[in-house]
Parts: structure tokens; C-alpha cells; sequence
């Protein structure tokens, strides 16, 4: 586990990672109480970044299942880009990138790949809500 540099933790945060993987954490940006991270791969969030309570953070399924159209599909761990504010009660899955300055709604579950910057980025499964947005 790296620090980037100041970086703050809440309370009640538990942080499960596997003993071959990488978690990189920016500065300027801070974990609000009660939230998961289990990393079995990598994760990497970017500086300034704003996580609320309660998010998981989970790069593997842990478990496997078989069936015969099934393409395994590699676990690449979760890239969160500079300045993204991740709302209350939101999971970030497997094979997630979330792009710079943008926002994930609250309860959102987040599986897929993000590229386009300053998005809002909401619902389950998650999608593009808004575009062209700032936050501070």
C-alpha cells in the first residue's frame, strides 16, 4: 500500500489486501468512515479524490462460475482517475475505471469502464447521467 502523500482515513474503514497486490492512494484526498476496500489485484486512486461512507471498493469475485458460452475475463483490478468524488453507499467493482473530475452518484454500482471525463455517473448498473460537469 502506497501514500502518495496527506491522504485521510474515517473511522471503521477496513482495508483487506491480498498479499500480491498493489493499492496506490493520491494526495490531497480522504476515505469517509465505514467503507471496504478488499483488493486481491490493484487498485489505484488518483489525488484529490472524495470517497463517502459506506463504498466498497472489490476487485475479484472471489469465486468462479462455469458455464459453456462463459469468455473468463481477466481480473485488472479498479482505477479511480484525479479529482472524482465517489458518493455514499456506492460499489466499485472489478475492472472499473472511473475517469478525472467526475462523480458517482450515491448507491451507485459500478462495473465497467469510464473513460470520459467529468461525467455523473449513476444507478445500478451504472451509467453516464450527465456530462460536461464540476464538482468542488
Amino acid at each position: 500500500m502506497i501514500f502518495k502523500g496527506d491522504f485521510s482515513i474515517g473511522r471503521g474503514c477496513r482495508f483487506d489486501i491480498g498479499p500480491r497486490a498493489k493499492v496506490v492512494i493520491g494526495k490531497h484526498g480522504y476515505i469517509n468512515y465505514n467503507t471496504n476496500i478488499i483488493i486481491t489485484k490493484q487498485l489505484e486512486i488518483g489525488d484529490s479524490c472524495a470517497i463517502g461512507w459506506n463504498c466498497q471498493f472489490l476487485d475479484t469475485d472471489f469465486h468462479e462460475i462455469n458455464y459453456d458460452d462463459k469468455k473468463r475475463e481477466e481480473d485488472q483490478g479498479i482505477k479511480i482517475g484525479n479529482h472524482v468524488w465517489i458518493g455514499c453507499n456506492s460499489k466499485i467493482y472489478k475492472n472499473s475505471v472511473i475517469a478525472n473530475s467526475s462523480v458517482v452518484a450515491s448507491d451507485s454500482v459500478v462495473k465497467g469502464r469510464f473513460d470520459v471525463r467529468n461525467v455523473l455517473i449513476g444507478g445500478n448498473p451504472a451509467h453516464i447521467l450527465k456530462r460536461n460537469i464540476s464538482w468542488k
